[in-house]
Order: C-alpha cells, then sequence, then structure tokens
C-alpha cells in the first residue's frame, strides 16, 4: 500500500479566536504591524516576568513564578535574549544587560554543563551580542570587533568547553564541568547533534580572536562524524566517542541529529566552505533515497535504510528552513505545509508525531514552545513571500496566546490534547520562537538588510565592512555577521607573513639577476642586502606549535568506565538513577 494511504484525510483543527488584523473571511493575510506589536508584547510578558520573578537563575518557572537552574547557572534567559532586544529595538535595555552580564556571569564554578547548550546559547549568544554591540549604541573599546568583554565571555565559555573534546577520536563528550573538566565516570556516549555542532561558534571565535584550536577542534569533530556514516551515506543517533562506534544507529534529520546537518551548510555559507556544503549535499541524496516518504522524513536504520519509526518531531520542522538555504525551496514548501497540517490539529507541534496513525505519540505529546516551524516560515517567507508563511505566524501567535500564556509568563504545554501546562519556560522561547515571529513580521528589520546599508570599522588589521546582511542564525536562533570573520587576522604571523612576502616579492623584482645567483642551503634564502627576510615555513610551524602547546588543555587520561546507560527506543540516552 503505498504510504499515503496511511495518513488520514481528516484532521480536526483547534478553533481559535480571530483578533483584529487577522485574515478575515475573504481571505486577505494577516496584517504584519498587528502581529508584530503582538509578538512584540508577548517578548516583554515574558521577559519582564523573567527579570521580576527568576533573574537571576537560568530560566523561568512561570506557574510558581520563581527560577531554577537548569543549563549552568549563567543567568542563561539573559544571555539568549539580549540579542532579541536589539531586534525588537531596545537598545536602552541592551545597554544595560551588556553592563549586568560583565558583573554577574562566573564560568569558574563547579557546574556539570551540557558541551552543546552552553555552546549554542552561551558562546553563540554572547559572540552575537558581541558583534552587535556597536549598533546598539555601546561604547566599544579600541580594537573592536577584535576585542571586548563579550568576546573575552565568549572565549572564556568555550575554553571550559575545550576539555571535553580531549578523546581518541576528536568527537567531545556531552558534558563537561566548567571547574574540573571532564569528569572520570562521564558516559563517553554523545548525540550526533552534540558532536557536530561547533562550526558557526568556534569558527567565529578564532577568527576574531587569532586563535584557531577553537575551530580546529569543531573541524576535526565534524570529519569524524563523515568517516563514520554507512556505507550507505547515513549517520545514527548517538555514538561512543571514544571507540567511534555507533550505538544508537536511528538515522533521521530530527533529534539529535538535526543540527549536525544545519551546520553543515551554515559553516559553508559562513566559512565559504565548498567542503562542507559537499559533505551535506552527499547526505541530502541518502537523505532522499531513505528516509523521505511524500516529503515526509521518517527514521531508519543507518545500515539497511529500513524504517524504524514512522514518527515526524517537532525538532524536524528546521528542515524546511535550510532546504531554502541551499534553493530547494519547492520541496521545502511541500514539507512544510505537511508539518503545517499537524499544527493546525493541534494548535502546535507535539514533540513526537505518528504519521501512519495522524496522532500524538504517549508521552511525547507536549510542546514547550519550540521555533523551528516558525523558523522554516521566515525562511520561506523571505524567499517566495507567499502569505501562507504568514497565517503559520498567526496561528502561532493566536495559540500560543491562547494558551500557555500566564500570569508571569507563558508556560510549556505539557499536552496537546488537553492543554495542560508545565512549570518551565525554556530560554529559547526569547531567543527563537519571539525571534523568528517578529523578523516573520518585520521585513524591513536590519537584519534582513540586501547590502544596501553597512558600517565601515577601522580595526588593527585595516578596514573592514560589516552590518551589510547576510546574517546567519546559529541553532539557538544568535545572528552572526559573516563579514565580522574578515575584520580580524587569523594569527598576527599570518599578517607579518604576507606583509614580508610582499616585501620579498618587490625585493625579488628589483634584484632579479643578484637573487638568480644566490645558492640555497639547508635553511631558508636570506637576500644579501636589505632588511627583508624570506618566510620560513619550517620556523613558523615551530612558532605555531609553540603557541598551540601552550594554549591546548592537557590530554585527558580517561579510565574504562562500564556503560551504564539505556537507550530509549527513540535514541535518547536516559542515565541509571543509581
Amino acid at each position: 500500500m503505498p504510504f499515503r494511504q496511511l495518513i488520514p484525510l481528516g484532521l480536526l483543527c483547534v478553533l481559535l479566536p480571530l483578533h483584529h488584523g487577522a485574515p478575515g473571511p475573504d481571505g486577505t493575510a494577516p496584517d504584519p504591524a498587528h502581529y508584530r506589536d503582538r509578538v512584540k508584547a508577548m517578548f516583554y510578558h515574558a521577559y519582564d516576568s523573567y527579570l521580576e520573578n527568576a533573574f537571576p537563575f537560568d530560566e523561568l518557572r512561570p506557574l510558581t513564578c520563581d527560577g531554577h537552574d537548569t543549563w549552568g547557572s549563567f543567568s542563561l534567559t539573559l544571555i539568549d535574549a539580549l540579542d532579541t532586544l536589539l531586534i525588537l529595538g531596545n537598545v536602552s535595555e541592551f545597554q544595560r544587560v551588556v553592563e549586568v552580564l560583565q558583573d554577574n556571569v562566573d564560568f569558574d564554578i563547579d557546574v556539570n554543563a551540557s558541551v552543546f547548550e552552553t555552546n549554542i546559547r552561551v558562546v553563540g549568544g554572547l559572540l552575537s551580542a558581541h558583534l552587535l554591540s556597536k549598533k546598539a549604541g555601546v561604547e566599544v573599546e579600541a580594537g573592536w570587533p577584535c576585542s571586548g568583554p563579550l568576546l573575552r565571555m565568549a572565549e572564556e565559555a568555550a575554553r571550559k568547553l575545550l576539555p571535553a573534546f580531549q578523546t581518541p577520536t576528536g568527537m567531545p563528550y556531552g558534558t563537561v564541568n566548567l571547574l574540573h573538566g571532564v569528569n572520570p565516570g562521564e558516559t563517553p556516549v554523545t548525540c550526533t547533534a552534540g558532536i557536530g555542532t561547533f562550526i558557526v561558534e568556534f569558527a567565529t571565535l578564532s577568527s576574531l580572536t587569532g586563535d584557531p584550536v577553537f575551530e580546529d577542534v569543531a573541524r576535526v569533530a565534524l570529519m569524524r562524524l563523515w568517516e563514520s556514516r554507512s556505507d550507505i551515506g547515513l549517520v545514527g543517533n548517538h555514538i561512543d566517542v571514544l571507540t567511534g562506534k555507533w550505538v544508537a544507529q536511528d538515522a533521521g534529520i530530527g533529534a539529535g541529529v538535526d543540527s549536525y546537518f544545519e551546520y553543515l551548510v551554515k559553516g559553508a555559507i559562513l566559512l565559504q566552505d565548498k567542503k562542507l556544503m559537499a559533505m551535506f549535499l552527499e547526505y541530502n541524496k541518502a537523505i532522499r533515497n531513505y528516509t523521505r516518504f511524500d516529503d515526509w522524513y521518517l527514521w531508519v536504520q543507518m545500515y539497511k535504510g529500513t524504517v524504524s519509526m514512522p514518527v515526524f518531531q517537532s525538532l524536524e520542522a528546521y528542515w524546511p528552513g535550510l532546504q531554502s538555504l541551499i534553493g530547494d525551496i519547492d520541496n521545502a514548501m511541500r514539507t512544510f505545509l505537511n508539518y503545517y497540517t499537524v499544527w493546525k490539529q493541534f494548535g502546535g507541534l507535539p514533540e513526537f508525531y505518528n504519521i501512519p496513525q495522524g496522532y500524538t505519540v504517549e508521552k511525547r505529546e507536549g510542546y514547550p514552545l519550540r521555533p523551528e516551524l516558525i523558523e522554516s516560515a521566515m525562511y520561506l517567507y523571505r524567499a517566495t513571500g507567499d502569505p501562507t508563511l504568514l497565517e503559520l505566524g498567526r496561528d502561532a501567535v493566536e495559540s500560543i496566546e491562547k494558551i500557555s500564556k500566564v500570569e508571569c509568563g507563558f508556560a510549556t504545554i505539557k499536552d496537546l490534547r488537553d492543554h495542560k501546562l508545565d512549570n518551565r519556560m525554556e530560554s529559547f522561547f526569547l531567543a527563537e520562537t519571539v525571534k523568528y515571529l517578529y523578523l516573520l513580521f518585520d521585513p524591513t528589520n536590519f537584519i534582513h538588510n540586501n547590502g544596501s546599508t553597512f558600517d565601515a570599522v577601522i580595526t588593527p588589521y585595516g578596514e573592514c565592512i560589516l552590518g551589510a546582511g547576510g546574517y546567519i542564525f546559529n541553532t539557538e536562533a544568535h545572528p552572526i555577521d559573516p563579514a565580522a570573520l574578515h575584520c580580524c587576522r587569523r594569527l598576527k604571523e599570518e599578517q607579518w607573513e604576507v606583509e614580508d612576502l610582499m616585501r620579498e616579492f618587490y625585493s625579488l623584482k628589483r634584484n632579479r639577476s643578484r637573487f638568480q645567483k644566490k645558492t640555497v642551503s639547508s635553511g631558508p634564502w636570506e637576500p644579501s642586502a636589505g632588511p627583508e627576510t624570506f618566510f620560513s615555513p619550517e620556523k613558523h610551524d615551530q612558532a605555531r606549535e609553540k603557541k598551540l602547546a601552550k594554549q591546548k588543555v592537557p590530554l585527558l587520561s580517561c579510565p574504562s568506565q562500564p556503560f551504564t546507560s539505556k537507550l530509549a527506543l527513540l535514541g535518547q540516552v536516559f542515565l541509571d538513577s543509581s
């Protein structure tokens, strides 16, 4: 039986009241200005509730109007919301929060932190805010964007993560203690996304600071995953970072894998790296061949390609937006419309949706106000202008306000069937969900700049252009200005190398006959006159190795540990309670 015949034709839509500005009986598109104001009000209801009830804890508990630490005690919601403030136009609060973060956030703490979450939320949030500081009216220090307090904070946080990468494979552990490094008993099993979601932040950090160690470890992790794919071109869900053996062999585009594919595309665009794009396009072929059925994407066994789970996960809703970035608009829209039918059925996307049965999966009925479908709508609307995408934005605003708004913010929807709520407001609600909604309804936002305006900035390495557009969002929706990566020399030695080589080039032209008679011994050439000397690759490599030796964290010696984790059917790792 064709797969599409298993999908129920009738879907029960959640009926929500239409506000002024929503489409009327004549089918007119939602009024962007109306919904832009509604989204801004949503942001401040949530943001003010966090400040009043939860700061300095990581996140707000909206049902009890208090706060709790979730990912490491960083005042995480404040970091995650910082660039959203500027996108909404609030420069004064942006400036105030920058001062608050400098005074209150400390990474030298005895906390076990997720390497993945700390990178995308903390490092990514600080880097984005650093690059947007001048636009927000912050008085930046001399040398910006190659220096600055937020950049130093981002670098400090990233250095705390480096011990996780000291494994035989170069693939990182999933958790690191910010004070002591990797705990001796730490599980070596990490999800694929937890290994392949660093190149955007770490390459940016290396470009701005001149320290290549961050980009180096991110690239090694990406390559190890690429080399670990199956013969049919797929990767699994969880892998042992000590042995390189796959532990969970479900292959798909959703939870545990998602942002690995996202970062191959975004890393390729950010760094103009053809190899990263070629890697993604090869994966894309395998994904189409083995996981796509009628514009849905299923989970399959990574070595055989047989279906293991015919489910749609809400995290997969980023995929149409990613397809739009490579120009595959038709396929993106078809998949988006499939996902949109699920939203209409429940007023949100359940974590898991059984495609053949057309209903939620037991214990996965919740919607924690995730941004992925809204993110795809924003990308596709920029590409097509299709008013259907604005309708999704309207539906999201109406659903979230009706179902999840409470006195102290917006609560996670525990069950979309009966609209029960959970006492949590994830920081990504302000970092991603609200931001993508606002950008969907704000076509003239500076983020959408097409290059018609820009800022010229003088750095210690010359003039560079910033703010011309083309922002790359990390997987937590923190925008990175790609032009900034060209503002700061990667290594000062490289600047000297180029200058020396240019001087030698002109010196050669002037003294060609004399240099032709010069013989080469075991060392580099040395001209007989003039202050210039040839660049020595050997000496440069030795200097670079000495520099890196000082920077690298010593290799960890991890004793062999029994694997005490249980793998759930759906590929997630749950630690034993013992």
